[in-house]
C-alpha cells in the first residue's frame, strides 16, 4: 500500500503532497492538473515490489536503471530527455518525488534537467515492499492485444509502457479456483451476467468473445464498454489484482465508454475489493461515478477519500490539493459546479 507522495518541482507540480487511505481513493480536477502524472507516479515508484520480487539481490544500480527507465517509458517526455519532466518554475532545476509505503517503507529520487538517469536520495526498506501493482491505462486493450507486444519491444510506438503492462498481465495464466477470493469470483459472475458472455484469452493477445448461447465472436465487433469491463474481470481471474495481496490498483479515468447504467455495478465491485483488503487509487471526471461512489459509501459506511487538484487563485502555475472523506465537503469540484451550471441552464430555458 502507497500512503503518501510528495512532488517537488516534478512535471506540473511546484510542490505537491498528497496523502493516500488504505481503500478507495479519487482524484478530480481539471484538464492539466496532473491527475494521470500523479497515478503514473505512484505506479512507477510501487512497481519497485515486482523488481524485488523476481530479483531479490537488485542493487542500487539496477535500481536506478529500472526507476529511469519506468519513468521514461510510462511519461514519453520529449526527446526521451529525462530532464524535461522537471517543473521549469523561475530558477527551479531540481525534481524530487518521495513516496511512502505501509510499514514505514520509503524511496525517495530526484532528477535535474540535464540529468540522463534518476538519483536515489533516500532508500528506507524499500526492497521489503514486494507488493506488485496494476495501472490500468484510459484506453481499452483487448482490441488490440494480438501482436502488440511484439510491436512494442520492437517498435517506437505511441504507446506508453501501461499499455505494454496491462496487456501482459491480461495474458497471464488464470489463477487456481481454490486460491481465488470469493469475491472476486462473484465479481467475474456479475461482468459475465451484465456482458451476456466472458472474453476468452488464447495466449498471445488473441481474445474472442463467447456469448451465454455459447457463439464465438472476434473482440472487436463487441461494445468498448464491454471489453473495459472484460479487462476489470480478466485482471482478477489471473491474480494481478488480488485482494489483500496485490499492490495498488491504478486506474486512470475508469468510466471512459462505460454506459453509466453500469457504473453502479462497477463501483459495487470496487467496494467489494476494498472492503477485502485492496487499495484503489482513480482519477475521473465523471460525475455519475464520483455520486455512486458518494452515496454507496455512506450506504456501506466504508470510506472513499476525494482528492481535488486545483490551480491556485493567486499564482496559477502553482496545484494544490484538496483532500477529504465527505464528497459534499469538496470546495474545489469543477464536476458538480458544471452540473449545476447545466441544471440551472436547464430550467432557465424550460421557464422561458
Amino acid at each position: 500500500m502507497i500512503t503518501q507522495l510528495e512532488l517537488t518541482n516534478f512535471s506540473a507540480f511546484d510542490h505537491l503532497t498528497i496523502d493516500f487511505s488504505s481503500n478507495i481513493n479519487v482524484i478530480i480536477g481539471d484538464n492539466g492538473t496532473g491527475k494521470t502524472h500523479l497515478l503514473k507516479i505512484g505506479h512507477a515508484l510501487a512497481s519497485g515490489g515486482h523488481l524485488f520480487k523476481s530479483r531479490p539481490d537488485t542493487d542500487t544500480t539496477e535500481l536506478k536503471a529500472f526507476l529511469t527507465d519506468k519513468f521514461l517509458k510510462l511519461f514519453m517526455p520529449l526527446d526521451d530527455k529525462l530532464g524535461k519532466l522537471v517543473h521549469l518554475g523561475q530558477g527551479q532545476k531540481t525534481a524530487e518525488v518521495r513516496a511512502l509505503f505501509r510499514e514505514a517503507r520509503e524511496i525517495e529520487i530526484s532528477l535535474s534537467t540535464n540529468s540522463q538517469s534518476v538519483s536515489i536520495q533516500k532508500d528506507t526498506d524499500y526492497k521489503k515492499y514486494k507488493s506488485s501493482p496494476v495501472f490500468i491505462p484510459t484506453k481499452e486493450v483487448l482490441s488490440f492485444m494480438k501482436g502488440f507486444n511484439s510491436l512494442y519491444k520492437r517498435y517506437e510506438l505511441s504507446f506508453d509502457q501501461s499499455y505494454q503492462e496491462i496487456c501482459v498481465l491480461l495474458d497471464l495464466p488464470v489463477l487456481r479456483s481454490d486460491k481465488m477470493h470469493p469475491k472476486v469470483k462473484d465479481a467475474m459472475d456479475e461482468i459475465e451476467k451484465v456482458c451476456k458472455g466472458r472474453f476468452v484469452f488464447y495466449g498471445g493477445g488473441r481474445v474472442t468473445f463467447k456469448s451465454d448461447n455459447n457463439s464465438e465472436y472476434s473482440a472487436n465487433v463487441m461494445a468498448e464498454g464491454f471489453r473495459k469491463m472484460g479487462m476489470l474481470s480478466r485482471l482478477l481471474e489471473t491474480g494481478s489484482i488480488e485482494p489483500g495481496i496485490s499492490g495498488p490498483l491504478f486506474w486512470d479515468e475508469p468510466e471512459s465508454n462505460i454506459n453509466p447504467k453500469l457504473i453502479r455495478l462497477l463501483v459495487k465491485i470496487l467496494f467489494d475489493l476494498s472492503q477485502n483488503g485492496q487499495q484503489i487509487i482513480l482519477a475521473t471526471h465523471d460525475y455519475v461515478l464520483l455520486k455512486w461512489l458518494h452515496l454507496t459509501s455512506k450506504e456501506l459506511g466504508e470510506q472513499v477519500t476525494f482528492h481535488a487538484l486545483y490551480r491556485d487563485a493567486i499564482v496559477p502555475d502553482i496545484i494544490r490539493v484538496e483532500s477529504c472523506n465527505d464528497y459534499h465537503q469538496i470546495n474545489k469540484n469543477s464536476i458538480s459546479d458544471s452540473f449545476a451550471e447545466l441544471y440551472d441552464e436547464d430550467i432557465r430555458q424550460a421557464l422561458n
